[in-house]
Parts: C-alpha cells; sequence; structure tokens
C-alpha cells in the first residue's frame, strides 16, 4: 500500500518548509475556515433534494454557503447557482445564453485574451450557430469599452469580458461595458475567478458573474455562477432540478460548504486597510527585487490591475527554463497561464497584446497571496536573480534583448 509522506512540503506557506509559493493565481492554500467547514460537510449525511430530516440539514448546510457567497458576489442567494468549477461556470454563462435564445444566429462579443474557458465556450456557441466576436486589447492589455459598443449588433445577446486578466492582472472596465451592453438590451458576463476574494465585486454591473473556490482560499472542485434575476439560460447538464434547473446534479456538500466560508473570510480582508496595505506593499517589493536582473519588460505595465498578479519578461532567458530552475530552489511561480503548463506556443493573451513570441516565451507570472510575506518575496527575488545571471551567462538565448536594456 503506498504511504502519504509526513514530511512538511517546500512549496505551501505555512508547513515549515524553505519554499516559496508565488503562484496563488494558479491557486491558493486552503485557509482554516474552508477546511474546517469542509470536515463539516463530510459528516452531513443527507441529500439536499431529500424530503427527510438528512436531507434538510444537508439542504440547510447549502442554502447558509449560498448566503455566504452571495455577499462575496454582492448578489441574492437565489442568483447563486453551485458548479464544479470556474470552467463550467464559464460554459454555463456562455453556452447557456446562446441556447436560451429563442433565435438561431445569436451574436456573441468576448475578447482575445478571455481565460480559454471562455474561448473555448465561444467556440462551442459557434456549433450552435452563434456568431462570435472577438475583440482584441490595446498593448496594455485593455479593453476599450468604445470597441464592445462598436462591436454590438441587433442580435448580440451577450457580452462576456474578464473581469482581471489571469495572466497580467490587468483590470478591464467591466462596469462601462457592462452599461453599453445593458443600454442595448445586451447580457452582460464576467469572469471574476482572478477578483473574487481580492478586489470587491460590487457594482460591476454584470448579470452573470463566474467564480472558483479555489482561487480565494477554498477547495479545488467548486465554482459558482451569479445569474441575475430574469436572465434565462440553457442548462448544460442535465437530470435533475437542483440549481433552480440550471446545473443537475447532487450538490457537493463539502465543497461548497468550504467555499462559502472561504467567501466570507476574503471579504473580511476584502474590507481590510491593512489587507489593501499589504498587498501593495508585496508588489512594490516584489518588483524592486525583479529589477535586480536587469533587462525586464512588465507585461501589462500603465494599466490598472491586480496587486498580486505581476507578469515580467527576462531578455535572453526562456521563461519556462527559468520556472523549472525556481522549482528546484523550491520557489514556486508559473510561465504565463498555469492551465497551458507544457506548451511551447507563446501566451494568447500576450500575444494577443503585440507582444512579439520571443519576449512572450521569457515572461514568468509571479502571485503572492495573502499569507506571502515581505521576507519571502525578498528571499525568491534573491533567487531570482540569481538563476537570471546564471542562465544568460550559458550564452545567447532566443529572446533578444528589449530596446531600452
Amino acid at each position: 500500500m503506498t504511504r502519504l509522506s509526513s514530511a512538511p512540503s517546500p512549496f505551501l506557506p505555512g508547513t515549515g518548509g524553505t519554499g516559496v509559493y508565488l503562484d496563488h493565481a494558479a491557486t491558493s492554500p486552503v485557509c482554516p475556515e474552508a477546511a474546517e467547514a469542509v470536515l463539516r460537510g463530510m459528516s452531513i449525511t443527507g441529500n439536499p433534494s431529500s424530503r427527510h430530516a438528512a436531507g434538510d440539514e444537508a439542504k440547510e448546510a447549502l442554502e447558509f454557503s449560498r448566503a455566504q457567497l452571495a455577499a462575496l458576489l454582492d448578489c441574492g442567494p437565489d442568483e447563486v447557482v453551485f458548479t464544479g468549477g470556474g470552467s463550467e461556470a464559464d460554459a454555463l454563462a456562455v453556452v447557456g445564453t446562446v441556447l436560451a435564445a429563442e433565435h438561431r444566429g445569436a451574436h456573441v462579443i468576448t475578447t482575445a485574451i478571455e481565460h480559454s474557458a471562455v474561448l473555448e465556450s465561444a467556440a462551442m456557441a459557434r456549433e450552435f450557430g452563434a456568431e462570435v466576436t472577438v475583440l482584441r486589447p490595446d498593448p496594455r492589455g485593455w479593453i476599450d469599452p468604445d470597441d464592445v459598443r462598436a462591436a454590438l449588433r441587433p442580435n448580440t445577446v451577450l457580452v462576456s469580458v474578464m473581469h482581471a486578466n489571469n495572466e497580467t492582472g490587468v483590470l478591464q472596465p467591466v462596469a462601462d461595458i457592462a452599461d453599453i451592453a445593458h443600454q442595448a438590451g445586451v447580457l452582460m458576463h464576467t469572469d471574476a475567478v482572478q477578483t473574487a476574494g481580492k478586489v470587491s465585486l460590487t457594482g460591476i454591473g454584470a448579470d452573470l458573474v463566474s467564480v472558483s473556490a479555489h482561487k480565494f482560499y477554498g477547495p479545488k472542485g467548486v465554482g459558482a455562477l451569479k445569474v441575475a434575476s430574469g436572465v434565462r439560460l440553457a442548462p448544460l447538464i442535465r437530470g435533475g432540478s437542483q440549481e433552480r434547473g440550471m446545473r443537475a446534479g447532487t450538490e457537493n456538500v463539502p465543497g461548497v460548504l468550504g467555499m462559502g466560508a472561504a467567501a466570507s473570510a476574503a471579504l473580511r480582508h476584502v474590507d481590510d486597510p491593512a489587507f489593501e496595505e499589504h498587498r501593495h506593499k508585496l508588489r512594490v517589493r516584489l518588483l524592486k527585487g525583479l529589477e535586480e536582473a536587469g533587462g525586464i519588460e512588465i507585461n501589462g505595465a500603465g494599466a490598472p490591475c491586480v496587486p498580486e498578479t505581476l507578469n515580467v519578461s527576462f531578455a535572453g532567458v526562456r521563461g519556462d527554463t527559468l520556472v523549472d530552475i525556481l522549482a528546484v530552489y523550491g520557489i514556486c511561480v508559473s510561465a504565463g497561464s498555469a492551465c497551458h503548463a507544457g506548451s511551447d506556443e507563446p501566451s494568447h493573451v500576450l500575444t494577443a497584446m503585440g507582444i512579439p513570441a520571443e519576449r512572450a516565451r521569457s515572461s514568468v507570472r509571479f502571485s503572492p497571496g495573502r499569507t506571502t510575506t515581505v521576507l519571502a518575496v525578498e528571499e525568491a527575488t534573491a533567487r531570482v536573480v540569481e538563476a537570471v545571471a546564471r542562465l544568460r551567462a550559458l550564452g545567447p538565448a532566443d529572446v533578444p534583448q528589449p530596446a531600452h536594456a
């Protein structure tokens, strides 16, 4: 029988290891409140749909968690639909809107910098007869609301623009875009996976909002979609009447409880000025430390962004090679999006921003979290500078020096 090691992992904060975890944009550690809630949920026997005492207990727990998540999403509990994660929430929003449209040839507007979960959902919508317009960002990775306005058609049914990009952290003007969409009678969806628990979602104006628990210190494999009252979606998973008929299947009660607890904890941090100060301090220290390597470019510079995500290109260095070397030191970062790890193709996000393939391949994403310390950032950046110098000393790579270096 395989035995799990009891040794502390150096790749997670708070375990007593020597590594530094700077990949919170990929996933975050489970907070104590969420872990406790998951364990509590494991002891609940009943099915939330069953009409007896055990079922009532499960249903009560489910609805308590729904209210917790609604507070994070700034909506009513009856507007929260639980899903198996952020990708499923994106698919339900995009494809569900198209399938619910009363006419074929529905038109969807999205952007070239969306997470692949949205882009692939848009591709699926095409298979059901939808037309899709994909907008490109400016060189900073920012979407101009006027471009959305210009792309609207009489048959447009949905605009889908992410709240913050998962690779660059650039914040999009979702509230302004939502106003434009609503003036035309069009629904607005935003993928808020990278902002839930970091940025207030109050007043963003979207009818459909996707979130994923593991990005805000909850368990993996559970997410949610805010569906504003009156919005019609065709379910993608059918077979039962759960989740207001929008998502069949017995709900993941332990996971939902963990997500609800994580949402409540995250909301406390979002409203805490000390948290705001800490996250900005980490970004300043991170950038200052990385600048010691020389020859760096900040991807998304000049645009509003979430402080936790910093995307940097290191001239003369392959990003994936640098990531592998840092992993040996226990420094956890990503070359672009973790969802595409192992691919040699340059990031579709950076490419859409007009960044040359060579520079895109030299990019690394650093994403500290609320448990990250200034000391940890300083230790990590010292390792980065050392590793970059070693790689550059080996000889020229396929990435040219930036013009200003």
